[in-house]
């Protein structure tokens, strides 16, 4: 069978044991085509089969989670945990706690957290997991009782050298301490079991900082390699969770110029520059809409969501240097790509996970604009994350300049890894080529080297 054949041959079964999985899919199929240069170089992974078998994953868990609400009455969600690939690590991967997750959702985050992990050079495997609980606008006590049901069922899965979860969407550091202190509860021990935790109970310094530094450092690297410099640059950021407020947060440290932030809401407009501090009380103290940072800030403008044309969004009309995508997946469509593009966008960045559409990425690919891929550039979360893990092990607490640097210097290395992967493969520069290999390369040797698992 020829290389080509080959990959669409398994597209195709994707596509028929997973129906109406459209972000599955999507990502699998972003990761495949784009290892026609390895699997033409080196034909053992089709004799073995490597890609029928990575896309499958070894343990797939779905669960039902009952609990009490405030008015006395049994609310029932779905709970899911896929255990994708533990090649080189335990599983790794975060849990996410919103609406829309299912199924296909926790399958395509769980594939891509398979290579971004591999990309770090640590020792974790890929997973994922969550809920379609929604945590917004529930009582502190009804995400107790959603986390402690939640972990119930979940604690049996899961494990310090098994798998081990953390945050992600609607999942900080509220909803892991309740989930911790239920595990701990139920199996009597105290161990690294989850990322994310409180400093004073074993969390790691600079873990809720680390996806928004990392992503910023990736750029930096990308910048540098173009003889560019964040400097001055005007930086349009979606989103206000984690991710936008420390991308942020680095970005104004670095002396570039952060100048939006969004929610489910609307999309702020600040030119001056985000007032991190202002967005910070809102969103992390608070956790309200952004229309009061325009409150406190009568210079910024608020656009609220209805007020734009439906699947488009604010944040990419506003003109940068670079954007960082950092809410959710497929927030970034190609009329968003054409006019960033425009506007003379040098860098997408992408610091959530696939939040380009592919005809947007195949755009700005097209027109000569930088493009830094989610499985590389927001590797900084799993990083850190892991090497809480490493401290946890050792009974170990670093300083935060310790982990920061750490942080940086992983970001650097898998800038080098991806770009050096594109040049051998062919494709210089092409770094979402350059990723998909070179974090499928050290997946697939190891699963080559331990059989048929």
């Amino acid at each position: 069978m020829e290389t080509k054949e080959y990959i669409e041959y398994v597209l195709e079964r994707v596509e028929e044991y997973s129906p109406g999985e459209t972000e599955f899919y999507q990502a699998v199929e972003e990761v495949l085509l784009s290892l026609e240069p390895i699997l033409e170089r080196e034909p053992k992974y089709m004799r073995q089969n490597i890609l029928e078998r990575i896309v499958v994953p070894e343990r797939s868990m779905i669960f039902r989670v009952c609990w009490v609400d405030d008015a006395g009455i049994v609310q029932t969600n779905f709970g899911y945990r896929v255990q994708f690939n533990s090649a080189i690590g335990p599983y790794k991967g975060g849990l996410r706690f919103h609406p829309s997750v299912n199924l296909g959702i926790v399958k395509f985050l769980g594939f891509e957290q398979i290579f971004k992990n591999s990309l770090t050079g640590l020792q974790i495997g890929g997973g994922k997991g969550g809920s379609n609980f929604d945590p917004k606008g529930k009582s502190d006590n009804e995400v107790m009782s959603f986390c402690q049901a939640f972990m119930a069922e979940l604690y049996r899965h899961i494990g310090e050298t098994k798998d081990v979860p953390a945050g992600d969407i609607g999942v900080g550091a509220r909803e892991i301490g309740y989930l911790y202190g239920q595990y701990k509860k139920i199996t009597g021990s105290f161990e690294g079991v989850l990322t994310g935790k409180g400093i004073n109970w074993g969390g790691s310094r600079g873990r809720t900082e680390a996806t928004g530094y990392g992503s910023v450092y990736f750029a930096q690297n990308y910048l540098e390699k173009s003889n560019l410099n964040l400097e001055g640059m005007r930086c349009t950021i979606s989103g206000s969770g984690n991710v936008a407020i420390y991308t942020i947060e680095k970005l104004k440290y670095l002396d570039a110029i952060p100048v939006t932030c969004s929610d489910s809401r609307g999309t702020i407009y600040h030119e001056k520059g985000i007032d991190v501090k202002t967005l910070k009380a809102i969103k992390e103290v608070d956790r309200k809409s952004l229309k009061e940072y325009a409150k406190l800030h009568p210079d910024a403008v608020y656009t609220p969501l209805d007020a734009y044309p439906e699947g488009r969004n604010a944040v990419w009309d506003i003109p940068c240097d670079i954007a960082f995508p950092s809410a959710t997946q497929n927030e970034l469509n190609l009329e968003d790509a054409k006019v960033l593009v425009g506007n003379g966008c040098k860098l997408v960045n992408e610091g959530a996970n696939m939040p380009s559409t592919p005809e947007a990425i195949a755009y700005f690919q097209e027109h000569g604009v930088l493009f830094g891929p989610a499985k590389a550039a927001n590797a900084g979360g799993v990083a850190v994350s892991q090497l809480e893990m490493s401290q946890n092990a050792g009974m170990e607490r670093w300083t935060f300049a310790e982990v920061d640097a750490k942080l940086h210097q992983i970001m650097q290395d898998i800038f080098s890894t991806a770009y050096e992967a594109s040049v051998e493969f062919g494709k210089e520069g092409d770094m979402l080529t350059g990723a998909n290999i070179a974090g499928f390369k050290k997946v697939a040797d190891s699963m080559i080297d331990q059989g048929a698992i």
